[in-house]
């Protein structure tokens, strides 16, 4: 079988979708919008060539490498002609032209396409219109049949002399790169389109998609974290950001919080990317002293770079002293702050060990917690 040649747009601005740039370029369950599209033609085996078609000055963003990427051009078919001009491919060679804002692109779905080019000059993924649809008519709503139409979504498949010959002969233009081969009087098929191929859009159709995509699995994560810290001379010990005065202070390369160290270790393990020792190392000058906030902060980052946001979070220190317990509230609203969460997703503990262990003979302060992560659409 003659490997196929992808062809991704990536040139909208998407002003539409609420964000600050591009709607491709942003991070969608721990990857970008586009990069979706490039890992699902990239895994296929009957796929070569991917070319990814993006605006001028992004050309090179989120593309990897064996990606070809040229310009777009001012409108989505001069976008299209632009990336077909790259391929340097038989006339017969099968073409898949997708949009970048369509992430939810499955190894099946182009499975489908492909066979079913081979009885067809064009073939698109469709969904039958199951909502109501009304028009307005001299100002009344007219009710129009929704029977025989469809929502096209994309990719789409063609052989490649075909669709340069059909978009040449097309006006400026087209609602998609179907029109062009219907207007040539092309045999243009529809087969069964997929619900994960929503476009985004609007803003909200971030977490739609971000629902789709999610596995079946997006169940919570849930991580442990334990933390140990000796006392020695001082005035006070910093747990959960909050100083507790105290007759000596914890002992630690950092600010030796117990209590937040534990949590981002919790959060770290969630996501399985280590302990806090890998990503701060205490031979490393650079967290002598350090505020536990910044390790708190980045293990947050990096659950979110993996697709995951902090749900909520159950924290218990173990100590015979300091007492704990008149601080509580005030480590609860650092915590809740410094994560983004509402106070009734964070809670805090004391308790002691009966005099037992080293917390019992008063020799240092222990902290557990446990954190539960969700499916996040970015960073917050």
């Amino acid at each position: 079988m003659t490997l196929a040649a992808a062809i991704i747009v990536a040139g909208g601005k998407g002003t539409r979708s609420g964000r600050a740039g591009p709607k491709q370029f942003e991070t969608l369950l721990g990857r970008s919008v586009l990069d979706w599209s490039i890992e699902a033609f990239r895994a296929h085996p009957n796929v070569g060539q991917i070319v990814v078609v993006a605006s001028v000055g992004r050309e090179t963003e989120g593309c990897g490498e064996g990606v070809v990427r040229v310009p777009g051009g001012p409108s989505r078919t001069q976008s299209v002609r632009n990336g077909l001009a790259a391929l340097d491919l038989s006339p017969d060679t099968p073409v898949l032209i997708h949009d970048a804002a369509r992430p939810g692109l499955s190894q099946a779905m182009i499975s489908s396409l492909l066979e079913a080019l081979a009885k067809a000059d064009a073939v698109a993924p469709a969904l039958p219109v199951s909502d109501a649809l009304k028009t307005s008519r001299d100002g009344k709503l007219v009710t129009v049949s929704r029977d025989g139409l469809f929502r096209v979504q994309t990719p789409q498949a063609f052989r490649l002399g075909a669709i340069r010959a059909a978009l040449d002969a097309a006006g400026a233009d087209l609602v998609d790169d179907l029109a062009a081969m219907e207007a040539s009087g092309a045999r243009v098929d529809l087969i069964p389109g997929d619900e994960r191929l929503h476009k985004i859009t609007f803003p909200e159709d971030f977490d739609m998609v971000a629902k789709l995509l999610s596995p079946a699995s997006s169940m919570p994560r849930i991580g442990k974290g334990f933390d140990v810290h000796a006392f020695e001379p001082g005035d006070h010990v910093t747990l959960c950001g909050v100083a507790i005065p105290h007759d000596a202070k914890l002992k630690g390369h950092s600010d030796a919080d117990a209590a937040w160290h534990a949590l981002t270790d919790a959060i770290l393990g969630a996501v399985a990317l280590g302990d806090i020792g890998d990503h701060f190392p205490p031979s490393d000058a650079r967290w002598k002293n350090a505020d536990s906030a910044i390790f708190l902060k980045e293990s947050v980052r990096l659950a979110e770079s993996e697709g995951y946001a902090v749900s909520s979070c159950d924290i218990t220190v173990i100590c015979e002293a300091p007492k704990v317990k008149s601080h509580r509230e005030a480590m609860r609203v650092r915590t809740a702050e410094l994560l983004g969460l509402p106070l009734s997703a964070v809670s805090v503990k004391a308790t002691t060990t009966e005099g037992l262990g080293f917390t019992g003979r008063r020799e240092g302060i222990a902290a557990e917690a446990i954190a539960v992560l969700v499916p996040s659409v970015s960073a917050r």
